[in-house]
């Protein structure tokens, strides 16, 4: 939806119609930029979700529950002060602009009546949650502006609250059609952007359903159409259109939402529509999935740069060792020159550069070249190509062992990058979190602002067609559970030899379609899901052992036989 001046318009009348005269009984600030109220109004509680989320800064009632800090951020705490128990006097956009001014009366220290309003700012990147007084002065905001970041507005607590400047527009709530055509006189360009230039709260996109209704296209060019019958067509569309509201999701051709809208547009009449009782409804629905998303994707970028760096490192260590072991692959030659050289002492001279000694161990004895340390004497050069010898032996040993800890050390980390794509819900990022603080990969968080303990996470739960139950794991954690509690003769999946979910068939000896079908899962949720042919190995739970000290996730297994399948079409877990 564009959430642009028009739609905060409607969204207001909607919200000022079911909670104005409600009682505010509890506050929560879950996210920095989002505030929830829970009004109670007409014997029934209503969350009032206030977003300024850059991407998804909105406004509306939501049933989607929200996790609360164990320790209030201070703009939480001030409202809870203040107007805990206050009334809801009124919610209205202001301007005709992205602002929405929620109006709430309380009794202060001293039991008198006062006044405070919240102030939503919807902009994009500079949207704000500001608390002002009766007063008018700023009591705290979600983000606070100084002088270093806007020269034009601060944000601060003490100031006086004043709009962002105005625009000197048309509001779109007095639009004449008189009016809009003396404005875009001497105008000349495409409808939708003289309409969008000349009427407040007009975003792109409803410029140009103003333009599609009034003359038929959305590229309709001023130069091209009688321009006074736009103008009042698109006052009566603007007139109208708040008492004809029919709010949607619209879904493209793969059934993905594109959008939710307050009212229909006609220019996209040609999407799949579902519809909803209220516009509240209708944004809940279309930016939960979504909302949570843009959570996941902010609150996983530390983790994800933590993990990168770490598997360049092991990268990087890897190519090291690699490169020693190649190095100690001389090792026979030096055991060679010392035993030969031991053997023909009498050959060599004391200060010469090099000599040469008949080679035993190939046939007809051919002279071997040895250099030789001018400064020692031929007894030191040979234990010189002996400690050399030992010392290239040692080396390959270490080397064999460090690449092979370095070996499993990265594969963890690539596992952890496929596990944490998969975090769709908070508690899965913060399960990975705590287990990559266990192993010194990230920090400690001692930030006491955290989240109340979240419940465990659970793993996916797929339905194959033979209505076979398949659970898939998501992190290393529930990896381990699902394995360790699954039954012995059950079917377990993995991925052969690269990262992925640990896969269950519920139930004992499934027909050769449910296997199939989880191994299709199984390739989907590994670190192969781009490829069109994924090995995947399948042995009973029996087969199936965690090593003694290894990491959350790793197992050992025999008795397996592979598929060689495509990765599942994407789809929603039950």
């Amino acid at each position: 939806m564009p959430f642009d001046g028009f739609t905060l318009g409607l969204v207001a009348r909607e919200l000022d119609d079911a909670l104005t005269g409600g009682r505010v009984n509890k506050i929560i600030q879950p996210e920095r930029d989002e505030i929830v109220l829970t009004i109670r109004n007409n014997g029934e509680n209503r969350q009032l979700l206030l977003s300024a989320t850059a991407n998804c800064a909105r406004a509306h009632l939501t049933t989607t529950r929200k996790n609360n800090p164990l320790e209030p951020p201070a703009l939480c705490m001030l409202m809870r002060k203040h107007i805990t128990g206050g009334r809801v006097c009124g919610i209205r956009a202001l301007e005709c602009d992205r602002i929405l001014e929620i109006e709430i009366e309380h009794f202060d220290e001293l039991g008198d009546r006062a006044r405070k309003r919240i102030i939503c700012e919807f902009m994009g990147k500079h949207s704000n949650l500001i608390f002002v007084g009766g007063d008018g002065r700023i009591i705290d905001s979600a983000r606070r502006v100084n002088e270093q970041i806007s020269s034009v507005r601060e944000v601060l607590p003490g100031l006086r609250y004043e709009l962002p400047p105005a625009h000197g527009k048309l509001p779109y709530d007095a639009v004449t059609a008189e009016s809009l055509y003396a404005a875009m006189a001497g105008m000349n360009g495409p409808l939708h952007k003289l309409i969008a230039q000349c009427v407040s709260g007009m975003s792109a996109q409803t410029a140009r359903e103003l333009a599609f209704r009034a003359t038929g296209s959305e590229d309709a060019h001023s130069d091209e159409i009688d321009l006074a019958a736009a103008c009042r067509s698109i006052a009566e569309s603007l007139s109208a259109i708040p008492e004809r509201l029919a709010p949607a999701i619209l879904f493209n051709e793969d059934g993905a939402p594109v959008d939710a809208v307050a009212f229909a547009y006609l220019s996209r009449a040609h999407l799949r529509t579902e519809r909803y009782g209220t516009i509240s409804e209708a944004l809940d629905a279309f930016f939960r999935s979504r909302d949570m998303a843009e959570r996941i994707k902010q609150k996983s970028a530390a983790l994800h740069r933590a993990l990168k760096k770490n598997a360049e490192r092991c990268e990087r260590k890897l190519a090291l060792q690699r490169e020693a072991l190649l190095g100690s692959q001389r090792m026979e030659e030096y055991r060679l020159k010392g035993e030969l050289l031991t053997a023909n002492l009498h050959l060599a001279q004391k200060g010469a550069k090099w000599v040469e000694v008949p080679n035993y161990y190939e046939e007809g004895m051919p002279l071997l070249k040895v250099e030789l340390d001018e400064k020692l004497s031929p007894g030191q050069n040979a234990q010189k190509y002996f400690k050399l010898y030992q010392k290239a032996r040692n080396a390959q040993t270490l080397a064999a062992e460090q690449i092979e800890k370095t070996s499993a050390e990265l594969d963890y980390l690539e596992g952890q990058l496929d596990n944490l794509e998969k975090c769709t819900e908070e508690s899965e990022l913060f399960e990975l979190r705590a287990e990559l603080e266990r192993f010194g990969y990230v920090r400690v968080n001692h930030n006491r602002r955290q989240m109340k303990q979240l419940p465990p996470s659970k793993p996916m739960r797929f339905t194959a067609p033979s209505g076979r139950v398949i659970l898939v794991g998501k992190n290393n954690l529930q990896n381990d559970k699902l394995t360790g509690t699954a039954q012995p003769n059950e079917v377990w999946l993995h991925a052969k030899d690269m990262p992925g979910s640990h896969v269950i068939i519920v139930g004992e000896a499934p027909d050769e379609e449910t296997i199939l079908y989880a191994a299709r899962l199984a390739a989907l949720y590994s670190k192969g899901r781009a490829s069109s042919r994924v090995p995947v190995d399948y042995t009973l739970r029996r087969y199936v052992k965690k090593p003694g000290g290894a990491k959350p996730g790793f197992v050992i297994y025999t008795n397996q036989r592979t598929l060689y399948v495509q990765p599942a079409e994407e789809q929603a877990a039950l």
